[in-house]
């Protein structure tokens, strides 16, 4: 689903983010992506669909090369949900309004269509009662959860997530997270760059560690999280794993 060869993202001709970097996702596979902050994991998971262009290198998502210049990118991002840090929300609509426009514009669905998927998307992520209200009446998690919906209304193949929870209260980290082991078990195919190692360790298909912009260890998380290969994995999880 995902192919990235030779990625290299150099800001301002000194800056290497992103270096070398070859990664494989197939279908319905969740790669969890770790590493210390300003490794590069963002940078790598902003690269999949261009946010990021690189400045080397080749990235394919469902066979369409993205770096081509002859490649529709709006076809493409259409198929790809994207969840960040902040969640983005229109202030001014209410959640359910947040959850149809980008159907309504993108897939071009009618506005009884649109707000139906919205629904369904709501009652997925377990906050139907919120379809009326705006952002600012909301928690971050549940926030977190309508960004999660309404990415998901778009019926992507791929879905990534940088680091969704960073912006949360500690007591709200759990239901977003709970809603992203269920799209894991439902097949979803999700790459995630996160600092949560229990998510890591009960949705990841595969663990990659990236250090420097560089990917240093990738494999099983039970594999990694418990015999890394790499005395730099070791360093880093001796810091956090306790």
């Amino acid at each position: 689903m995902i192919q990235m060869k030779g990625v290299s993202k150099t800001f301002n001709r000194t800056i290497h983010a992103v270096v070398d970097v070859d990664l494989e996702v197939a279908e319905g596979e969740v790669v969890v992506i770790v590493g210390p902050s300003g490794s590069g994991k963002s940078t790598v998971l902003r690269c999949i669909n261009l946010l990021e262009i690189p400045t080397s290198g080749s990235v394919e998502v469902d066979g369409f090369a993205l770096t081509d210049a002859s490649t529709d990118l709006d076809q493409v991002r259409a198929e790809v949900g994207m969840v960040f840090q902040q969640f983005n929300l229109f202030p001014h609509l209410t959640v359910l309004e947040n959850i149809a426009l980008s159907q309504r514009k993108v897939r071009r669905r009618s506005k009884e269509e649109a707000v139906a998927m919205a629904m369904r998307q709501l009652e997925r992520v377990g906050i139907p009662d919120k379809a009326d209200a705006f952002p600012r009446q909301l928690s971050g998690g549940q926030q977190q959860r309508v960004a999660i919906a309404r990415s998901l209304a778009m019926e992507p193949k791929v879905m990534l997530f940088d680091e969704p929870t960073s912006a949360l209260d500690p007591e709200m980290v759990k239901e977003v997270l709970d809603v992203m082991l269920e799209l894991a078990g439902e097949g979803m195919t999700m790459v995630v760059v996160t600092h949560e190692m229990g998510f890591a360790r009960a949705a990841a298909d595969r663990l990659v560690f990236i250090d420097e912009g560089r990917i240093v260890e990738s494999g099983l998380p039970d594999e990694v999280f418990s015999n890394p290969s790499h005395e730099r994995t070791r360093a880093f999880f001796a810091k956090i794993l306790y």
